[in-house]
């Protein structure tokens, strides 16, 4: 029997819903699953799989993070790869992706301790403006307002105080279409859903009065995940690709690679098709372990 090890956090400020109807689809396929927090006493070495699922704080701790990222996919296998969460971590990847030709919302990194004076300057032609850190979940540090607004300089001047920031236009259609996110589990395409901020907010995660809903996705969004997914570093068993319709198409918003909320409810069927996925990966591990 194979064993699967699913890393959350010793403390969640918000449910975790998910790993635990991953893990009960893992046991139905006779697979040993196990939920340990990334930071504890679990020996992820006795694992043939290690996935990150709900490892929400360590935006909090990165670099410790890293390091066990390190440590672990050195003694077993690791999904997402090591390579792809140290990528996805700092948001510099829109960067990346934006000067890799695929259509990213406009992103303006400014490094830590750099002197700031005012966003009308970063970011061209932009009345509002979001700034949040570049390392961040579920819109932590995130701040919205006019880009001649002293007091969204100064957020900014404090993120960057201590660490890298971006700053970002707001995108209109993010207040009234909200964000698509497609989800996809080993490669393919498993399910889509509308994220929609609740009446005069801009955020659209849960904890902020968002609502979620199923969604079809269009060729268009399908071609501009496919494309993002295509120039991640190494193929992933699990990714969140979060669009929002701009004036020429869908951009780019987020890539999720390390713990991203996949929305299994609102999928039937995706919780053991994402199960399938991890044994098949867990499967080889054990074979190439068993004594012949």
């Amino acid at each position: 029997m194979s064993t699967v090890a699913l890393a959350t956090a010793a403390e969640l400020e918000l449910p975790d819903d998910e790993t635990s109807v991953v893990a009960d689809a893992l046991r139905q396929r006779g697979v040993d699953a196990v939920i340990a927090p990334w930071d504890g006493p679990y020996d992820w070495a006795s694992a043939d799989l290690v996935v990150i699922r709900s490892t929400w704080d360590y935006v909090h701790r990165l670099e410790e993070f890293l390091a066990w990222i390190d440590c672990a996919g050195a003694s077993t296998t690791l999904v997402n790869p090591g390579e792809v969460l140290r990528w996805n971590a700092h948001k510099r990847y829109l960067a990346e992706l934006s000067a890799a030709g695929l259509p990213v919302v406009p992103t303006v990194m400014v490094e830590r301790g750099a002197e700031v004076s005012e966003l009308r300057d970063l970011i061209a032609d932009a009345t509002e403006v979001v700034v949040k850190p570049a390392v961040s979940a579920s819109a932590y540090g995130t701040a919205r307002g006019h880009a001649t607004d002293p007091a969204l300089a100064d957020h900014l001047r404090g993120l960057v105080a201590t660490a890298d920031a971006l700053v970002q236009p707001l995108v209109p259609s993010v207040l009234t279409d909200g964000e698509v996110s497609l989800i996809y589990l080993g490669g393919e395409l498993s399910h889509a859903v509308r994220k929609v901020a609740k009446p005069g907010d801009y955020r659209v995660q849960h904890e902020h009065g968002g609502t979620v809903q199923p969604h079809t996705p269009t060729a268009a969004e399908i071609t501009v995940a496919e494309a993002t997914l295509a120039a991640v570093p190494a193929p992933c068993a699990y990714a969140r690709v979060d669009v929002v319709a701009g004036t020429d198409g869908p951009m780019l918003m987020e890539l999720e690679l390390i713990e991203p909320q996949l929305f299994l409810d609102q999928a039937p069927g995706s919780a053991q098709r994402f199960a399938a996925v991890l044994a098949a990966l867990a499967a080889p591990t054990a074979a190439a372990g068993t004594p012949g």
